[in-house]
């Protein structure tokens, strides 16, 4: 018999770390530190970069702009270690949209496509950066398309991602067949305006004018990569809002109300955090 979602994170969250940890089979990795934690990602990254520059076609991987921590990490690591990325094509996660579906300008703090070049790009030396052509962001006019563009370049590679709070890949929120998307534009679900709307330094809880919609890859896309890797983290000592959803997304059913969960059976995943994160919160309600 399937235990109810309610049942079953009562019993997740029971768990001490390290039974976590054990229950998770591999598919779970947890480091002391958020340093430690953003130390790792950048240091997975850099290795498939090198592993490509070392081929002789180009290797495509799913990016996020977020966490961003990673990216000053990677920058650097490339930066000093001579890393041409001529091989790596980035398929960016998502953008957010205004009510018009349209994507919302690079100009708007909120923006993906405009944080990402302070954040990474402006970073690496511009002899070493791909053409900007392998640099895809989605787009109302390449929505479509993107599914076949992945295809004609080989597949995905890798797909990184961060974890929200109601399971989301992406702007994969939950809904009736979510597993199976494609790339779309959609509504965002309100757990997620309202914690971006509150961790979003700057923003300050602006419910009324934070986007309501988004352009996101699809699950489909996502879970098709030949590897996983995600993450989750609190950010700070102060708001705790990602421990559930990461023992969710390590051992929780799949199912269409956490996205994550659909990743459980993916062949070559890893999930990543920190022991506080990880930690049970303190009350199990």
């Amino acid at each position: 018999m399937i235990m109810k979602r309610s049942e079953e994170v009562r019993r997740i969250l029971s768990l001490s770390v390290e039974e976590l940890v054990r229950e998770a089979a591999g598919q779970l990795k947890v480091l002391e530190t958020l340093d430690e934690v953003y130390e790792f990602l950048a240091d997975e990254m850099v290795r498939e970069f090198r592993k490509a520059a070392e081929g002789d076609r180009i290797v495509s991987f799913i990016m996020p702009v977020g966490p961003t921590q990673p990216y000053r990490i990677m920058a650097e690591k490339i930066n000093y270690l001579n890393l041409n990325l001529k091989n790596v094509r980035f398929f960016f996660m998502d953008e957010y949209c205004d009510d018009n579906d349209q994507l919302i300008p690079t100009t708007h703090p909120l923006s993906f496509r405009g944080q990402i070049g302070p954040l990474l790009f402006n970073r690496i030396r511009p002899d070493l950066l791909m053409p900007r052509e392998q640099i895809i962001f989605p787009s109302p006019e390449n929505l479509r398309d993107l599914p076949k563009m992945i295809e004609d370049a080989g597949g995905i590679e890798v797909c990184y991602g961060g974890i929200g709070i109601h399971g989301h890949i992406a702007f994969n929120e939950p809904e009736p067949g979510v597993r199976d998307s494609d790339p779309r534009i959609l509504s965002i679900n309100e757990f997620t305006r309202t914690i971006d709307s509150t961790r979003h330094k700057g923003v300050g809880g602006n419910l009324e004018n934070f986007p309501r919609r988004a352009i996101t890859m699809g699950m489909k896309q996502c879970l098709a990569a030949r590897r996983m890797l995600l993450m989750t983290r609190n950010e700070s000592q102060e708001f705790f809002w990602a421990n559930t959803v990461l023992r969710i997304a390590a051992l929780g059913e799949p199912g269409d109300d956490y996205p994550v969960t659909h990743a459980r059976h993916h062949r070559n995943l890893l999930i990543v955090s920190d022991v506080k994160t990880a930690t049970a919160p303190k009350f199990n309600i």
